[in-house]
């Protein structure tokens, strides 16, 4: 979890320096760019294997505690207004006739609320998830995450770790198997560190 959360907050910085770029039109960057793209999918898997596996998983253990259950309620409602400002972003962005300074609001809003959301799991959940799962349930949480990836992982995989601390990396890439390790060394990370993926047109 901390992994992805560091990533999206690396991207975040990313969304908000494109917005107020004044060398290229940051509507036609958000649209073309390889960076949109992988932010909005890494943020898809994790909500979405969030919502599916792991808030049913603590709602269950802590079915008789309802402040704790509120929790979990809020912070699936910062997922759905999340989700409700990355379709506005796309919107405008689709329309070239649209207001810039619009996209300027929706990007405040959405790096805002991404970095609230991010620090509110942090601060409440984590603490609420380590007292509450099981390592195995941990465990299963993650393997739907990774799986999520599915045919992304050449370039999700190094997007997640790009600047990731070695010992970090090491504990990812044990959990694969040895063929998707070498292409990890060998090609993915090569080709996602030649990408220019804040460059639109990508």
């Amino acid at each position: 979890m901390h992994a992805v959360h560091n990533a999206l907050r690396r991207e975040l910085e990313h969304i908000a320096r494109v917005t107020v770029r004044i060398d290229d039109d940051p509507r036609r960057v958000l649209r073309t760019a390889v960076g949109w793209r992988l932010f909005k999918r890494s943020l898809r898997i994790h909500h979405g294997a969030e919502d599916d596996v792991l808030w049913p998983m603590l709602r269950q253990r802590l079915a008789d505690r309802s402040g704790d259950l509120a929790v979990l309620e809020a912070v699936e409602a910062e997922h759905a207004a999340i989700d409700q400002v990355v379709a506005a972003v796309d919107d405008l962005v689709a329309r070239p006739e649209a207001d810039r300074l619009r996209l300027g609001d929706l990007t405040d809003s959405l790096v805002t609320g991404v970095r609230g959301h991010l620090r509110h799991e942090e601060e409440v959940v984590v603490p609420l998830i380590e007292r509450a799962l099981t390592t195995a349930q941990w465990a299963a949480f993650e393997q739907v995450h990774n799986l999520r990836m599915g045919a992304d992982a050449p370039r999700l995989l190094p997007w997640l770790l790009e600047g990731a601390a070695p010992g970090s990396v090491a504990r990812a890439l044990a959990t694969l198997p040895d063929a998707a390790r070498t292409a990890y060394h060998v090609r993915w990370r090569p080709e996602f560190s030649a990408l220019d993926r804040w460059r639109g047109g990508a």
